[in-house]
C-alpha cells in the first residue's frame, strides 16, 4: 500500500470541498440542534395543562391536539432533509370519547412524568418510564409512541424532555471523548467496539484525527470490519453501526461527529431497497422524526457501497445474488418517488440498475470473490479512487 496520506488523497479533496461548501452556505441550522432551556419546556407543558383546565372550567371536554407525523405534513429541504411543515394538520385525542379516553389519560400520565424529570433536572430512559407502570402502558411501544408524540406536539427534542433512549449502536476507531458524567471513552481498540452513548448530547472533548466516518448498515458487516482490523489498516478513521434501522442515538452520534470534525461521512449498505432506505434515514431523516431533522440528518453523507453497478463490474457470482421480490420492487419504486431522490441522479441510476436486473445483493456477497475482499480490496480501492456517489 502506498503512503497513507497519498492513499486517502481523494478523501482529503472531498473534505476540502465539504469545508468550502460549509463556508459558502454557513451552518444555518445550529439553532435547531441546541437544547431547549428547562424552564421553557416546563412552560410549554404548563400551557397544555392550562388549556385542559380552561376547557373543564367551561364545562367542555378537554382535547389534546397532536401534530400528525405523515408525508402530507412533511416538506423537503436539500440542506437539512425532511422537515415538519409549519402548517401541519393535527390529530385530536378526546377525553369524552370511549375509544380515546384511555390514550388521553396515558398522555397526561407521561406529561406528568416528563414534567417531574425536567423540574428535578433528572433523566430516565423510555424503558425506565415503561416499568414505572407496565400494566398501565400495556407495551413498551405504546409508551415510545406517546413520548415521540409529546416531543412533536411541543416541538421539543426528546433529550430536552430528559427522556433517553437505550442505544443499540456501536462505534470504533480513532476517537475518544468524555461522557456527561466525566467518564473518558476510548474507541480505538482494534478488536472491540464501544456502545453508542445513551446521552450523545452530553458528550464533550471529542478528540480524533480521523479522515472519514464509515456508517455501516449491519452489525455482521461491522463485526467483519473489526475482525479484519479495518480501522488499523485504513487508519485514521471511525466506523459506526446502528445495527439495521438506526436508533436516534446512533443518528445523533453520526451528526455530532460531522458537526465536530467536519470530515466525509460514507454509507456502506446492502445493494437492496432496505439498505438504500436506511442510508436515506441517516442522510435525510424520517417522517416520524421530521420535527427533529436538523439535529439528526447528515445531508453530506455519500453512498460508498454496495452499489448495484458494482455487482456487474466486479463480476459477483450469480449464486451470491438474490432475486428481487414483488415487495422489494414496490419499495424501490416507492423510494424513487420520494422528494429527495430526484436531487440524487447517481442514486437514481443505481436504483434503475437494480430494477432492470431484478437482483439485490448483501455486502457479504463480496466474500464469494475472496474472503477478505471487502476490507482489503473493495473499500481501500473505493477510498483511494473516490468510488462514492
Amino acid at each position: 500500500m502506498t503512503d497513507r496520506h497519498d492513499y486517502l488523497c481523494e478523501v482529503d479533496k472531498l473534505r476540502a470541498e465539504l469545508l468550502q461548501n460549509l463556508e459558502a452556505v454557513g451552518e444555518t441550522v445550529n439553532s435547531y440542534t441546541e437544547d431547549i432551556a428547562r424552564l421553557d419546556v416546563l412552560t410549554l407543558i404548563e400551557k397544555v395543562i392550562q388549556k385542559i383546565i380552561h376547557s373543564l372550567a367551561k364545562k367542555e371536554a378537554p382535547v389534546l391536539e397532536l401534530n400528525t407525523r405523515s408525508w402530507s405534513n412533511t416538506r423537503f429541504d436539500k440542506s437539512v432533509g425532511l422537515l415538519m411543515s409549519s402548517d401541519t394538520t393535527v390529530t385530536t385525542i378526546r377525553s369524552d370519547c370511549p375509544s380515546s379516553v384511555h390514550k388521553f389519560a396515558l398522555f397526561l400520565k407521561v406529561l406528568a412524568m416528563i414534567y417531574k424529570l425536567v423540574q428535578t433536572d433528572s433523566y430516565a430512559t423510555k424503558r425506565d418510564m415503561y416499568y414505572n407502570d407496565p400494566q398501565l402502558f400495556g407495551t413498551q411501544r405504546n409508551l415510545d409512541l406517546i413520548v415521540d408524540d409529546i416531543s412533536c406536539m411541543l416541538r421539543v427534542p426528546r433529550r430536552s424532555l430528559h427522556v433517553l433512549a437505550t442505544s443499540k449502536g456501536f462505534i470504533s476507531g480513532d476517537l475518544c471523548y468524555l461522557e456527561a458524567d466525566g467518564t473518558r471513552v476510548e474507541c480505538s481498540s482494534s478488536s472491540a467496539a464501544v456502545p453508542v452513548s445513551s446521552y450523545v448530547n452530553g458528550i464533550t472533548n471529542i478528540v480524533s484525527s480521523a479522515k472519514f466516518v464509515l456508517v455501516v448498515e449491519k452489525d455482521a458487516t461491522f463485526q467483519r470490519l473489526l475482525d479484519d482490523e479495518f480501522c488499523t489498516r485504513l487508519h485514521p478513521c471511525i466506523i459506526i453501526t446502528g445495527k439495521g434501522v438506526p436508533d436516534v442515538n446512533s443518528r445523533l452520534m453520526v451528526r455530532k461527529l460531522w458537526d465536530t470534525l467536519h470530515i466525509p461521512v460514507f454509507a456502506l449498505v446492502d445493494a437492496d431497497p432496505h439498505g438504500i432506505e436506511i442510508m436515506c434515514i441517516y442522510k435525510y431523516g424520517s417522517v416520524s422524526m421530521a420535527f427533529e431533522a436538523p439535529s439528526l440528518t447528515i445531508p453530506c453523507i455519500l453512498w460508498m457501497g454496495l452499489l448495484p453497478s458494482d455487482i456487474e463490474s466486479l463480476e459477483v457470482p450469480q449464486d451470491a445474488l438474490i432475486p428481487l421480490t414483488k415487495s422489494d420492487e414496490s419499495k424501490l419504486i416507492g423510494l424513487r418517488k420520494r422528494p429527495y431522490i430526484s436531487c440524487q441522479p447517481a442514486w437514481e441510476r443505481e436504483m434503475d440498475i437494480m430494477l432492470k436486473c431484478k437482483q439485490k445483493a448483501e455486502i457479504q456477497c463480496l466474500a464469494s470473490i475472496s474472503p477478505h475482499f471487502l476490507t482489503r480490496v473493495y473499500l481501500p480501492n473505493k477510498l483511494h479512487y473516490g468510488g462514492w456517489i
